[in-house]
């Protein structure tokens, strides 16, 4: 037995890990349903080469992409108590939440830095899916916040990257506290005449998009982004009728005057950085190509 314990099992376990490399993946196209290689999706922005199908980002990656090299300053998310409610179901929140860091490899649902956009000075927060659905809990709404005051204390555009199925049930009332908080940040920005951009990504719902998501003084989404507070199922039983074609999609939402324009992900940088050039009249920024 030993012989099995100490040599045959820890290289079966090694074999299983090597294979299990995110390097070594084929990853599933939900759009077009081809296996794409996982290095290829690194050179395409995780948007499928077969379909144009636009994948999940991480946050890390959303804020690596986006921010000029060399420019990232990432700030801290606010300590706060990570279960008020000493939550459980059939595990605890403090589990789940255990769970959450080691599969995403984020401390949470968001993550903000500052840094600059093709020369323009900016604050960037993104929300990571891969985190607990990108729900928003007490950390998510002080992290907006921080990102907030920290926006006008340098007097730079918030944008921000929205990708959440909601308020986070395992917190409550102090989940949906949030909501307020978040929307009263906004209007700090608002007051202060800071330029507040949003990214719609798919999916945006729930209490995120009952709040900061939809308040952007301009909106952008990416194609064939899921938007809305219920989703479609949901709708219709409620309502026991049939849902418009595209209902609660990114170009719905366009078409119907909800947004301000659907972008392809590898010309949303250059949309950006056109836009708080515009609105914090940059004369000195480089000539950024059309997107």
């Amino acid at each position: 037995m030993s012989w099995l314990s100490n040599f045959v099992r820890p290289k079966l376990r090694a074999l299983i890990k090597k294979s299990d490399n995110a390097n070594n993946l084929w990853i599933k196209c939900n759009g077009c349903e081809q296996m794409v290689y996982h290095k290829d999706l690194k050179d395409t922005l995780s948007v499928c080469p077969t379909c144009d199908y636009h994948m999940k980002m991480s946050a890390s990656e959303r804020i690596e992409w986006l921010l000029d090299e060399g420019s990232i300053n990432e700030l801290s998310i606010p300590i706060t108590n990570i279960d008020p409610l000493k939550f459980r179901d059939s595990k605890k929140y403090v589990d789940r939440i255990k769970d959450a860091k080691s599969k995403s490899n984020s401390e949470e649902a968001i993550l903000m830095a500052s840094g600059q956009i093709g020369g323009n000075n900016a604050m960037v927060v993104a929300l990571d899916f891969n985190f607990m659905g990108g729900s928003m809990g007490s950390a998510v709404g002080e992290g907006f916040l921080e990102a907030s005051k920290e926006a006008i204390k340098l007097n730079i555009p918030l944008v921000i990257f929205t990708a959440s199925g909601g308020a986070r049930m395992q917190e409550g009332i102090f989940s949906l506290m949030q909501l307020p908080k978040t929307v009263v940040a906004v209007n700090s920005l608002k007051e202060k005449n800071i330029p507040y951009i949003v990214v719609l990504t798919d999916p945006t719902t729930g209490g995120v998009s009952a709040s900061f998501a939809m308040l952007g003084d301009i909106t952008f989404a990416e194609p064939g982004a899921l938007i809305g507070f219920a989703g479609p199922r949901v709708i219709q039983s409620t309502v026991n009728e049939t849902l418009p074609e595209g209902f609660q999609t990114s170009e719905y939402l366009l078409e119907h005057g909800m947004i301000d324009d659907v972008i392809h992900r590898k010309n949303l940088k250059y949309a950006i950085a056109n836009t708080i050039s515009l609105l914090m009249q940059n004369t000195t920024n480089e000539n950024l190509p059309s997107y």
